[in-house]
């Protein structure tokens, strides 16, 4: 059985400061947008905001390059590669065709360059040079590509080599884009400040980034842009104003122009309507349950993970949250294990529902305080 109490998100936050209750709010629909694809989603929650197309397979041209940086960080925080180490550069690499780092065959060109040469030039001959650094070949990469994408839950996804140049079953989506843009950001964020970089030289070369946001918004911080004649002009922009964060996707505008001002329509309506708000923290108690016959009679009970809402502005105040307890909790209890729910509701809507879990360990007692527990007990559930 469960024992079920309601509780006003705010007593549950233990939040300083009010909470403004309003009516429902106004938002218009998203605003129309000139592409394949596209979809808007908060960094934190993951809610999505605004979506067309966004299951739909399209190829990604040079934001695949996402992934090849993603997995280059991955790689340098395992410790398998060093930030100083020096990559060799192959005939393979610097006779790869498109955009340039403009590294020589013959050469070595240290990690760090490397990165910024991926993330801030679009180089393709830096993605080729780093493929076979950390995989040995492209063809490598690739599959170590598929690996990573599978485990991030893109499922949607399969990369056939480390740059997006076009190729036979080379595709992704915007929805998984989104994911991967999540990833970088949360997984090896002492690699993202180069996605804000504007400009990077090597080689006494000086290239601009392509993302024009960066210049237009101060607010974005990154991430890619992609253009080929198959893909069209591709932007993954992300932003961040008063502690939300927003990620926008965009696939298939007709120019450079064109995918950052549709992309930008995108994040002014997020920013404008929604807001994101962290409701708990990762082992932070939100009740304490009675224990039979344990070493101690009460467990704590919590989130594994933070939780963050996004709801329509001026909504926050109306949420309401509701708690499930697992009405006879009987030692041992386990950490992690689930002992109850938690569901927060805005008016109707369902925008939360989590396990609640043990914050500790709760072992059984001593012969006599276990026997007298089960008495007690026994006469507590034949009188409820």
């Amino acid at each position: 059985m469960m024992k079920l109490r309601h509780f006003p998100v705010a007593v549950l936050l233990l939040l300083v400061g009010q909470l403004a209750l309003a009516a429902n709010p106004l938002i218009p629909v998203p605003p129309q947008i000139a592409g394949k694809g596209f979809l808007l989603i908060d960094a934190d929650s993951g809610e999505v905001l605004a979506s067309e197309n966004a299951d739909q397979v399209l190829p990604p041209a040079s934001l695949t390059k996402m992934m090849t940086s993603y997995i280059a960080a991955h790689e340098l925080d395992k410790g398998n590669i060093a930030i100083d180490e020096m990559a060799p550069v192959s005939i393979k690499a610097w006779k790869t065709l498109g955009s340039r780092m403009f590294i020589k065959e013959g050469t070595a060109v240290k990690i760090e360059d490397l990165l910024r040469g991926i993330i801030i030039q679009s180089g393709n001959d830096a993605s080729v040079a780093m493929a076979e650094f950390i995989a040995g070949s492209e063809d490598a990469f690739a599959d170590l590509m598929n690996q990573h994408a599978a485990l991030l839950g893109m499922n949607s996804t399969n990369f056939a080599n480390a740059t997006g140049l076009p190729a036979p079953h080379h595709y992704t989506t915007a929805a998984d884009l989104a994911t991967l843009a999540r990833a970088i950001i949360t997984d090896h964020p002492q690699y993202y400040g180069m996605y804000s970089e504007r400009s990077f030289t090597y080689n006494n070369i000086r290239q601009s980034n392509r993302n024009k946001l960066l210049w237009r918004d101060k607010s974005v911080d990154g991430l890619k842009t992609g253009h080929t004649e198959e893909a069209g002009y591709c932007l993954v922009a992300s932003a961040e104003r008063n502690g939300m964060r927003l990620i926008a996707v965009m696939l298939g505008t007709k120019s450079e122009q064109a995918r950052a001002t549709e992309t930008q329509k995108l994040l002014t309506y997020g920013f404008r309507y929604y807001e994101t708000r962290k409701l708990y923290s990762a082992g932070q108690t939100l009740d304490a349950a009675k224990v039979w016959g344990g070493v101690d009679d009460k467990v704590n009970l919590g989130l594994a993970e933070d939780v963050y809402i996004t709801v329509p502005r001026g909504q926050y105040g109306n949420l309401q949250a509701s708690m499930k307890v697992d009405e006879y909790l009987v030692a041992g209890v386990q950490t992690g294990a689930e002992y109850g729910k938690i569901q927060v509701k805005l008016q109707e809507q369902i925008v939360l529902n989590a396990p609640l879990v043990a914050l500790e360990t709760v072992q059984p007692g001593g012969f006599f305080k276990r026997l007298w527990d089960q008495l007690v007990l026994f006469f507590v559930k034949l009188v409820s």
